[in-house]
């Protein structure tokens, strides 16, 4: 777990300076699309570090590390963080399904007005994950005993107060389903950039010159690690939810499901900078340099 934080981290942090020295020292070589990269390479960072900060602290043998309003702004963060991550990146892939859309495509509209509304997308996604996870802030307390059991959320510092209504599957609905809106529309842009990527390589069979049909453009290589996020994205997803339901609604409590959901939390964002390195024409150059 340690190993996966520092190398998470510092694999996120290496290309949020990357972006940032694109950004501010050589902004010639900016494209729209480094926004959504910067802003996920900085949702990463936070997803890994948040969730880290009790886990280190708990295998040290520090006590009371957190109070109620420490549990409650913990948990907060990281949901909303959570959210980000998955915005974020079903953003990227609509967003680079429409780019590589054709001229005759439906989309046409949409190229050319896509810069203008990324930084507004940022901004309802902060605004939307912070109005949906409040709930959080009411619902978590510091931990004084390990004797929950029944429906609810415990790690070594916080757990959910007690349970009294149906208003906890409720709000679980409400999180799913704007889970699942996103995930969908991951999904259908993610299949339809396969579609197009299929039928530009029909047609790079039909020219003769080996050369010129195994040429990838910058696009389709953008695309094709996008597709590989986005896959990664869906699994981890699927596997942390599992275990994150498991884990609330299990009678009795599992010590080591808290490991394990914090191991599959930072996953994506572990592999994620290291798959957009390979994409990314600056990286290449200051590395080719040592060859």
């Amino acid at each position: 777990m340690e190993s996966e934080i520092c190398i998470g981290v510092m694999g996120n942090s290496l290309l949020l300076g990357l972006y940032m020295y694109i950004f501010f020292i050589q902004p010639h070589l900016k494209k729209p699309i480094d926004s959504i990269f910067m802003h996920l390479t900085l949702v990463n960072i936070l997803t890994i570090i948040l969730p880290s900060l009790s886990y280190v602290a708990s295998s040290f043998g520090v006590r009371q590390f957190l109070d109620d309003v420490g549990c409650q702004a913990l948990l907060f963060s990281y949901r909303v963080i959570r959210g980000l991550s998955i915005f974020t990146t079903s953003l990227l892939s609509a967003f680079q399904a429409i780019t590589i859309s054709p001229r005759n495509s439906k989309w046409e509209w949409l190229k050319f007005k896509l810069p203008a509304y990324i930084f507004p997308s940022f901004l309802f996604s902060w605004i939307i994950n912070m109005l949906i996870y409040i709930h959080i802030i009411e619902t978590v307390k510091a931990i004084h005993n390990f004797t929950l059991v029944g429906r609810g959320y415990i790690h070594a510092y916080c757990q959910t107060r007690q349970i009294t209504d149906n208003s906890p599957g409720s709000y679980i609905s409400v999180l799913l389903t704007y889970d699942l809106v996103l995930l969908a529309l991951m999904v259908f842009t993610s299949l339809y950039m396969v579609k197009l990527l299929y039928r530009h390589h029909r047609r790079a069979q039909h020219v003769r010159s080996l050369h010129l049909s195994s040429q990838k453009s910058p696009e389709h290589k953008a695309t094709y690690t996008i597709l590989m996020l986005v896959g990664f994205f869906v699994v981890f997803y699927c596997s942390n939810n599992f275990m994150t339901l498991y884990a609330f609604y299990i009678h009795e409590k599992i010590s080591s499901l808290e490991g394990i959901t914090a191991v599959l939390s930072s996953c994506y964002p572990t592999i994620c900078p290291f798959l957009l390195m390979r994409n990314n024409k600056f990286t290449a150059q200051f590395s080719s340099k040592f060859h």
